[in-house]
């Protein structure tokens, strides 16, 4: 008999890194990368974020919601930079993985904190009614479980009772 937990731990397969960004100060640009060095408990390196030890040390955005949001802003096409989010992930319901941890390539491992919440700038980036856009799809907050070097194209996996990549994926 299949149980909600185990039910909640299987997914159809691994995800993808299909963009990465940094933000080295709080108000500027987001820098586009196609890597990024994550360092344990601290953040994103040259990212404003590296200074704290929270849940909120990396971002990441769904990439099957940029046209959910684009729609409902009456945009032709959204820029993940627009949304200022560090990772973009598609193929995973990032949404499904909250307290889980994820693998990220061969050595990066974060742990799934939260909702993001989206920002009042999303009204000047979107135009009105940019920040309630978002709601339900600004992504997802993260903490640095085991750091290391990630890159664009890189496998995103669920890690199963935090040992090891979930055996359950059909590819």
């Amino acid at each position: 008999m299949q149980t909600s937990r185990n039910l909640m731990m299987q997914f159809p397969h691994a995800g993808r890194l299909e963009w990465l960004s940094r933000r080295p100060h709080r108000h500027d640009d987001v820098e586009i990368m196609e890597s990024l060095t994550l360092t344990e408990g601290r953040g994103i390196e040259g990212d404003h974020y590296s200074a704290g030890n929270g849940k909120r040390q990396v971002t990441l955005f769904q990439a099957e919601h940029l046209n959910v949001v684009a729609a409902f802003c009456s945009l032709d096409h959204l820029s993940p930079a627009q949304l200022r989010r560090n990772l973009l992930v598609s193929g995973l319901n990032l949404l499904a993985c909250r307290q889980q941890q994820l693998a990220i390539g061969d050595e990066v491992i974060i742990e799934i904190t939260g909702l993001c919440a989206p920002c009042s700038r999303m009204e000047k980036t979107l135009g009105p009614g940019g920040y309630n856009a978002l709601r339900g799809h600004g992504g997802m907050t993260a903490r640095i479980s085991r750091g290391g070097v990630i890159y664009r194209g890189d496998h995103v996996t669920v890690l199963r009772d935090n040992s090891g990549p979930e055996q359950n994926l059909l590819f």
